[in-house]
């Protein structure tokens, strides 16, 4: 019998596993298992109210995931448990927790239920915006050296705006966390009941440093006082690398998945970064974006440069002996999402099922009939705030052009466009800041679903781009690292690049850009990125007056 490894990618709306083998990456069987409780957005189970730009989960849905996706695989695949070598995780970031020193989530108990700070605050969650600028601008006034690494600008999404926004409306919720922890983190502690803390979400999130560790205490007692010593009060500074082996599985999680107890357990991941050996990155140069309800563009050098406007760069980030650069979008599938909601008339959803087609396959079918430009429509990609290069969830979307005339398919296609475009202004701001892209490689449910948008973008960033060769790229890449954590006397691999090579996976497709198209788009994103450095940099700052003035109006 071979030997196998079960990678496990918690998304946006649900947990996938898949089992792979471990000697070519072969996807045996795979699972899904969508959260009961979604993205709490707008109320708490109680029916709780929840404030603008909240986005909230419950872990519950996390350790669910565990529980019908392992066995299902196994019964899927008819693999022995005993052959299993290792699991990995991978999860959305910054997502972040409060929770007792035993690992309870506040959430779960009694007195906390109907709180809204003792929940997950998801990756998307962007109530603490006020607390992110201050971060930003206080670290500017002190002259902090490690904001650089961050492209001059901390986010709301990331993991101390949102722990000083619990101290600050629920200090009863601060004082009683004892950890305050990534969901990937969490999850790997469930599976192994030893805390560990991944080198890749405190790099990114927590403003981690391999060599310089934290902020100095200094700078979090002048964010608030009471801050100063939050890292070793709710964090701890013990940080343990990609591929390590966090510990092995629980006996009651074994029962509970039909795994074997002491199975190897590597420490968690990041989705979008775990994702790279998956398909076969291991070197320098090489962009891969994963595209899903957001976008996360990764980038290996072997230099280090400060770029501004990314979301950071981390030595040993994505993969060891590299500098991991990072930077994303953050509404892309969710922009289509929203659309299709709100946007469609009954008759193209009645046609669609005619043809038996999903309503975004009958758009794309009818957008993809068009030539670029012919619409005469220009989007900003804004829907759920900027996340690069501007980093500013205050800023909002904009579609430009339209007449009685515009047609849903077009402004679809416009909206399509615009993600392409705020693509091409990453990989821009990448090159003119010194870190060279040569190759570009998507991932993810839209690389593998859509060639209609695949060869928009390569029309627009005016690069060939290659595709994962898995429809899960994520869980691939987390099983990739739980051979690694297995170690080759298990059955695993010693070195990540080693596991890469053997159990990574890329498509033979290829999209080339069509030099037609790309003469048109040339025009089209230079009007883009007019009115993006209009509307974002200053010059007219009407989209931030407009979500002032409907805060103002709440309730």
């Amino acid at each position: 019998m071979g030997k196998y490894t079960i990678g496990i990618d918690y998304g946006t709306l649900s947990g996938r596993a898949v089992l792979v083998d471990v000697a070519d990456g072969r996807e045996v069987a795979s699972s899904e298992f969508k959260y009961p409780h979604a993205v709490m957005d707008e109320a708490l189970p109680s029916g709780r109210k929840l404030g603008v730009d909240w986005a909230l989960q419950h872990p519950q849905d996390y350790l669910d995931v565990l529980y019908h996706t392992i066995p299902e695989v196994l019964r899927e695949s008819g693999a022995d448990a005993e052959d299993i070598v290792g699991v990995g995780i991978d999860f959305t970031a910054c997502t972040v927790l409060p929770v007792k020193k035993d690992g309870t989530p506040l959430c779960f108990l009694p007195e906390y239920q109907d709180e809204p700070n003792a929940y997950v605050k998801l990756w998307k969650h962007h109530a603490a915006q006020n607390k992110a600028n201050r971060i930003n601008e206080t670290a500017e006034k002190r002259g902090e050296k490690w904001l650089a690494r961050y492209g001059g600008k901390i986010s709301s999404e990331w993991l101390f705006a949102k722990i000083w926004q619990i101290l600050d409306e629920s200090p009863e919720v601060y004082a009683a966390m004892d950890r305050f922890i990534e969901a990937a983190d969490w999850i790997v502690w469930q599976l192994t009941g030893v805390e560990t803390r991944n080198s890749c979400t405190a790099g990114y999130k927590a403003l981690w440093h391999k060599r310089g560790g934290y902020p100095p205490r200094e700078y979090f007692a002048a964010l608030d006082p009471r801050l100063e010593h939050v890292v070793q009060e709710k964090l701890g500074t013990e940080i343990l690398p990609l591929g390590s082996r966090a510990g092995g599985l629980t006996p009651e999680i074994a029962e509970k998945t039909g795994l074997v107890p002491g199975t190897a357990v590597a420490v968690g991941n990041v989705d979008a970064h775990v994702c790279v050996p998956a398909v076969k990155i291991c070197g320098a140069g090489k962009v891969l974006a994963i595209m899903g309800t957001s976008t996360c563009h990764m980038l290996l050098s072997e230099q280090e440069q400060a770029v501004p406007g990314i979301c950071g760069y981390v030595e040993d980030g994505i993969l060891p002996g590299f500098y991991g650069y990072e930077a994303g979008q953050s509404c892309v599938g969710d922009h289509f999402a929203w659309f299709v909601k709100n946007c469609v008339p009954e008759s193209y959803v009645e046609q669609a099922q005619k043809e038996g087609l999903d309503i975004q396959v009958y758009l794309q079918k009818l957008a993809g009939k068009q030539k670029a430009g012919e619409s005469g429509l220009l989007a900003l990609d804004w829907w759920n705030g900027n996340r690069s290069v501007l980093v500013d969830v205050d800023l909002t979307g904009m579609m430009l052009g339209m007449t009685l005339q515009t047609k849903p398919e077009e402004m679809y296609r416009a909206l399509v466009e615009a993600t392409a475009f705020g693509t091409r202004t990453i990989i821009e701001n990448f090159e003119k800041n010194g870190v060279p892209v040569d190759e570009f490689y998507a991932a993810g449910g839209i690389a593998e679903k859509s060639p209609f948008m695949m060869q928009i973008y390569a029309d627009i960033i005016r690069k060939p781009i290659r595709i994962s060769g898995s429809k899960q790229g994520s869980a691939l890449g987390a099983a990739i690292f739980g051979a690694v954590a297995a170690g080759s006397e298990a059955g695993g691999y010693d070195s990540i690049f080693e596991a890469a090579e053997k159990m990574g996976k890329l498509k033979d497709v290829v999209y080339m850009p069509n030099e037609d198209e790309t003469k048109t788009y040339d025009l089209l994103y230079a009007e883009y990125t007019r009115l993006h450095d209009y509307f974002g940099r200053g010059g007219n700052n009407v989209m931030k007056t407009l979500k002032r003035i409907k805060k103002e109006h709440e309730g």
